[in-house]
């Protein structure tokens, strides 16, 4: 007879998240995502809460490059690429990727998240020390718990002194693997990383940057956080997503010194184990790279719209912290509060989602709003009567 305490246990848990308010909504969306969508039950609604950045996601060329994917390869391989073979899109995107982020090797994973576990365990070795933004997305969290080096650390977020400390406490390390985001997707702020490369240089450290939530936003040409600090081409390890500005379907990527690459090639277990990207989405993340780097215009426009979104939430009165990202986080503190308001704005026909206890820690709930270049005068008008409103 089955165990009864998963169950006891988990109903009562989700029993006291519907009493609460805490309960998460998911929204059944009926058409592509775009700076309006339809919603089942609600008709359509303005978007602000999505890692579209660019409003590449229903861009025509991109789709058009994702049909064209799929025609000339189908679905993929079945198969893993050390034992079917790598398709030609693979290889094609990789070399994008590296171009466009200022490295001379690239590979793609079908996430981010998967880029981050694969590089962390597999680079890391047993006599090394893993020293860690303490603000860090949950990939870089889980990719740290798989690696078995001799120590792992964390350093106050964004604290120099306390990187140096560790650094300087763990100097009879192998090797030392500074991590950190470019941009903190709950926080919306930037890495310090000019003074991270001084240090890491110094102290003869590695620097892993996972600029999922930078590339495609920051630098004038949506090359991403190194690019905004003209350190493009000048971090050891990038790894990030093709899932949010770049495309919005899925996928990931390491791009890095062509031995690191060949490392990950030869032993990383999510490259080794699992199949590689679907054609069809190798095909539209190209295509999409492609464009912003033959359409500055749209970075720029992205960027406008950050200033005037974050000036409008600042007149209104809410205390947003500065800063170049498309992440504009409102804190609330409470999470049922902070669901009601979510649910309020969406009452406005404005799409904004609240996060609380796990994905933040508990008493710092807020509302997170993210920025796009698809956002024209009228839905940041309406965006912000809505505010005004709530």
């Amino acid at each position: 007879m089955p165990n009864t305490q998963f169950d006891q246990r988990t109903r009562q848990l989700l029993d006291e998240l519907e009493q609460t308010g805490q309960t998460k909504v998911f929204y059944n969306i009926t058409g592509p995502m775009g700076p309006v969508v339809p919603i089942e039950g609600l008709g359509e609604v303005l978007v602000l809460c999505s890692n579209n950045y660019l409003s590449l996601a229903d861009h025509p060329e991109v789709i058009a490059a994702g049909l064209e994917g799929l025609k000339q390869y189908g679905a993929g391989t079945a198969s893993v690429r050390f034992i079917c073979g790598t398709l030609g899109c693979h290889r094609e995107l990789e070399e994008t990727i590296a171009r466009f982020v200022g490295t001379e090797a690239a590979l793609s994973y079908v996430s981010c998240w998967n880029a981050n576990e694969a590089l962390i365990a597999t680079v890391v070795g047993s006599d090394d020390v893993i020293i860690s933004d303490e603000l860090n997305h949950a990939s870089i969290i889980d990719g740290c718990r798989l690696a078995r080096p001799k120590a792992k650390t964390v350093y106050k977020h964004s604290d120099m002194d306390d990187l140096e400390v560790k650094l300087k406490q763990h100097a009879a390390a192998a090797c030392r693997w500074v991590i950190t985001d470019g941009v903190f997707s709950m926080e919306g702020d930037v890495a310090r990383l000019p003074e991270l490369v001084e240090v890491c240089a110094r102290c003869e450290a590695y620097l892993i940057v996972d600029d999922s939530h930078g590339i495609g936003v920051l630098g004038a040409g949506g090359r991403g956080t190194p690019e905004y600090f003209n350190l493009h081409g000048k971090i050891d390890v990038l790894t990030g997503t093709l899932g949010k500005a770049l495309g919005g379907a899925a996928g990931g990527y390491v791009a890095a010194a062509p031995h690191v690459i060949g490392l990950l090639e030869q032993r990383s277990r999510p490259s080794l184990f699992s199949n590689a990207l679907p054609a069809t989405v190798a095909y539209s993340a190209k295509q999409a790279i492609e464009i912003v780097e033959s359409e500055p215009a749209r970075v720029a426009k992205l960027h406008s719209n950050v200033r005037e979104i974050r000036d409008g939430l600042a007149k209104l009165g809410f205390q947003c912290q500065d800063s170049p990202t498309a992440i504009i986080p409102i804190m609330i503190g409470d999470t049922a509060e902070t669901y009601r308001k979510s649910a309020r704005l969406m009452e406005l026909g404005v799409m904004v989602i609240g996060f609380g206890f796990p994905v933040v820690p508990q008493g710092e709930a807020r509302l997170r709003v993210q920025v796009s270049a698809g956002l024209e005068p009228e839905h940041i008008e309406r965006a912000l009567d809505a505010f005004a409103k709530l």
